[in-house]
């Protein structure tokens, strides 16, 4: 009764006090699920989450969907990655634009007409497709698909650094997301692929925008917990213009309030973690890109490994372990709480998802594969976990969305390009060779990072005062 209780007295209560409900709720549940227990009686957090979930489902089917529904139609594979790569850079170059937008002026007010016109464009493409339209008419409708996909999981994740400012079970929300999206790449090819190639080529694609609609706008109908839009991210349309200028000045000027303890006695608003987000990006954005590369390289090589034993059918299960393993290392990683900074962590686990990955060329056949590529994916998701936390720390108020949405954008460049790379490997020197170049993107990812760990490492240092007053709340610290 008293659990019904408080419960109660969370659905009344704002952001802050339902997580604290949380904590008090999920109190007497010990283990693994603890954490998990906690974020999700936040109310309507799990609403939310959902509907992320089908939202983003489009990430996962519509760049496959494409190349199904194009090579059905025309019979050129060429003409359809093609396609598929420029949607994937279209959507690449528009992200972090449209995670700007949303920051300034809503999720609701974006989210809406984007999924709508996403949704256009992929009707617009089976017809062209159906209608043996020309060429110029696949790369419009493919490049606006991919430029207008909803990011519900940056978005989703905004949601949750709103709810949980400062609280250290901030990262077991992100490690619900990370899953969420490795769900997401576990059930939208498999799926894309059955209907495409059982029911009709364009139901994949058809199926996609389904879910985009669908999980969209039930997405931007819960307004409760959208994260408010600060005032400052839209009140100075020259704002970034005007930060440089402040940071180039040492913070000097007028109009600003004085900030103790600082040279040069004033700084804007928001320019400490604008100056610390300016820091982080140069170093994150660059490896995640290589990641994206390495990720896609693996991908490709599984399938040509799998083929060179004979046994193409397994490259699904295989890259289905190495999903799981990503998943298992997530919810393990967030159901903990870290005394540690995000930026040790991360150099820690992507530096053993890397050491890991730079085994697959030796492997002998594909049972010792499936299981050492298990144990290697479960260190990505506490990977990209602890790149988002950098990130979410270090934003400037009111712009988390645009800020996520970089890493994203980097990861999907990272595919459109290792994609192309991979499969010139494939084709000239085997799947060995192709498991090398996800090594060789891994290393590479990995000494970007740790070089300038310092920079990332010091922007969460000066982060870390803001943070230190919720962490002690939390138990074990």
């Amino acid at each position: 009764m008293t659990g019904v209780g408080e419960a109660g007295a969370a659905e009344k209560a704002g952001p802050a006090d339902g997580a604290e409900t949380a904590r008090r709720v999920a109190g007497g549940r010990p283990g693994l699920l603890q954490p998990y227990a906690e974020v999700f009686a936040i109310p309507r957090a799990w609403r939310f989450c959902v509907a992320g979930i089908l939202g983003r489902m489009p990430m996962s089917m519509f760049s496959l969907g494409t190349v199904l529904l194009i090579s059905a139609g025309t019979g050129q594979y060429g003409l359809a990655g093609s396609v598929s790569a420029a949607g994937s850079l279209g959507g690449a170059a528009c992200a972090p634009r449209l995670g700007r937008l949303i920051d300034r002026v809503g999720q609701h007010r974006v989210l809406v007409p984007v999924c709508l016109t996403f949704a256009c464009s992929v009707a617009g493409l089976v017809a062209a497709v159906e209608l043996h339209a020309p060429a110029w008419t696949f790369f419009l409708c493919g490049m606006t698909g991919g430029a207008t996909m909803p990011q519900t999981g940056p978005m989703s994740r905004a949601r949750w650094a709103a709810l949980l400012a400062g609280s250290p079970r901030l990262h077991t929300a992100f490690s619900v997301e990370s899953v969420a999206d490795e769900l997401c790449f576990v059930v939208g090819p498999a799926a894309v692929t059955v209907l495409a190639t059982q029911v009709h080529p364009a139901a994949g694609v058809i199926c996609a925008a389904l879910f985009c609609v669908v999980g969209s706008l039930w997405f931007a109908a819960q307004r409760s917990t959208e994260p408010p839009v600060i005032a400052q991210a839209h009140a100075h349309p020259g704002s970034r213009r005007v930060l440089r200028g402040w940071i180039r000045r040492g913070g000097r000027g007028a109009g600003a309030p004085r900030t103790e303890g600082v040279t040069g006695g004033v700084i804007p608003p928001g320019a400490n973690r604008a100056n610390r987000a300016n820091r982080a990006l140069p170093v994150l954005v660059p490896s995640f890109l290589f990641l994206g590369a390495m990720f896609v390289a693996i991908d490709l090589s599984t399938v040509a490994f799998a083929t060179r034993f004979g046994h193409r059918a397994l490259a699904g299960f295989v890259l289905g372990c190495y999903a799981l393993g990503s998943a298992t290392g997530g919810l393990w990683y967030g159901s903990r709480t870290w005394r540690s900074p995000a930026s040790r962590r991360m150099a820690v686990t992507l530096s053993v998802t890397v050491a890991g990955v730079c085994s697959f060329w030796a492997m002998p056949n594909l049972g010792v594969l499936a299981i050492v590529i298990y144990l290697s994916g479960m260190t990505i998701a506490p990977t990209l976990i602890a790149g988002f936390s950098l990130l979410e720390e270090q934003a400037p108020p009111g712009r988390s969305t645009e800020a996520m949405a970089w890493l994203s954008t980097g990861i999907s460049v990272g595919v459109a390009c290792g994609s192309a790379v991979t499969g010139f490997v494939l084709d000239a020197f085997g799947p060995r060779w192709g498991y090398a170049f996800a090594g060789a993107c891994g290393v590479i990812a990995a000494l970007i990072y740790l070089c300038g760990l310092g920079r990332v490492a010091g922007s969460t240092s000066a982060a870390a005062p803001a943070v230190s007053a919720e962490s002690a709340l939390a138990p074990g610290n």
